[in-house]
């Protein structure tokens, strides 16, 4: 469905965007993870037509879309804060793209209705904007991206601006519309939980470049290097003589003894995660599902095992 081949994007000079290449298929949720800076939201401006490319290309269905103006490219873009018009109710904001493109009057309302009942806000419609939550705002911001009919939809940090519960339930609610709508998406976000759950596959982004693109049990269970795993919030990365390697938290067993001391345990949920500095001065973290976890302070023994052990490649 998309295609991008070698794009750049310079700033004042600076590479935004290094050479590019990624591909999405059709009615794949694609998640582009990575820090600020990474390159993620320019990609996606790119992909959309508002930000020019220096080199390189953006094919969508095997079409060029070197040339094509951004409103006619089929694509929906949503934005983080939404980007909503004030002055407009909840169904003139859904249906300004139609109205702009020349849809009849009565197939502006039949959209604008099924789309309202899609994303949750059925008999909101003449709501002004101003008086919706912040939850409610990007709602209708995802209804004005999908009026369209869009091949592709780009989500530019939706749940950015939200917090806690209210997150956690409208990225719950996107996954249930995707599927159902059979959408091709890309998901830019800097949180890893979130692309986690959204994507089919995570692209994660460094410096203007995609350093590793896999399913997401894949990214976890390979880690392409030290950034990587540090980023995915890998704590224990070690090196091992002339290698580098990752020892997941979950391999790291803690038993009665005298090599190492607890520094620190948090309880999540059934299990608890520990810190524990080793008499060396090496610091790892180690999941424990015991009833009696040890406490800060305690003395202990480390284990490690070997399974859980994932060598990494130098960063680039």
């Amino acid at each position: 469905m998309l295609r991008v081949e070698g794009l750049e994007v310079t700033f004042d000079g600076v590479a935004a965007l290094a050479g590019v290449d990624l591909e999405v298929a059709g009615e794949e949720r694609l998640a582009l993870l990575g820090p600020s800076g990474s390159g993620k939201s320019t990609l996606l401006r790119a992909v959309a037509g508002l930000q020019p490319a220096a080199a390189g290309r953006v094919l969508l269905a095997g079409r060029d879309l070197a040339g094509v103006p951004p409103y006619r490219r089929g694509i929906g873009l949503m934005l983080q804060d939404g980007a909503l018009f004030p002055h407009r109710d909840v169904e003139g904001n859904i249906a300004f793209g139609l109205r702009m493109a020349g849809v009849p009057r009565d197939a502006r309302e039949r959209r604008t209705s099924e789309l309202l009942d899609l994303v949750g806000l059925a008999g909101r419609g003449r709501r002004s904007v101003a008086t919706l939550s912040g939850g409610e705002r990007q709602r209708v911001a995802l209804a004005r991206a999908l009026a369209p009919e869009p091949r592709l939809l780009l989500l530019d940090e939706p749940l950015g601006s939200l917090d806690g519960p209210l997150r956690e339930r409208l990225l719950q609610d996107l996954a249930e519309l995707f599927d159902h709508l059979r959408l091709t998406v890309v998901h830019v976000t800097h949180d890893v939980g979130e692309a986690f759950s959204i994507g089919d596959r995570v692209a994660v982004m460094r410096e203007g470049r995609v350093v590793q693109h896999a399913a997401p049990d894949d990214l976890w269970a390979h880690p392409a290097d030290a950034w990587t795993a540090r980023f995915l919030g890998m704590a224990n990365v070690l090196d091992e003589g002339a290698r580098r390697v990752v020892v997941r938290p979950e391999a790291v067993r803690v038993t009665p003894g005298d090599a190492a001391t607890i520094v620190a345990a948090e309880r999540r949920g059934p299990s608890v995660l520990l810190r524990v500095r080793l008499d060396d001065g090496e610091v790892l973290e180690a999941i424990t599902t015991a009833l009696s976890p040890p406490r800060p302070g305690d003395r202990v023994a480390v284990e490690i095992d070997r399974a859980g052990v994932v060598e990494l490649a130098p960063d680039p």
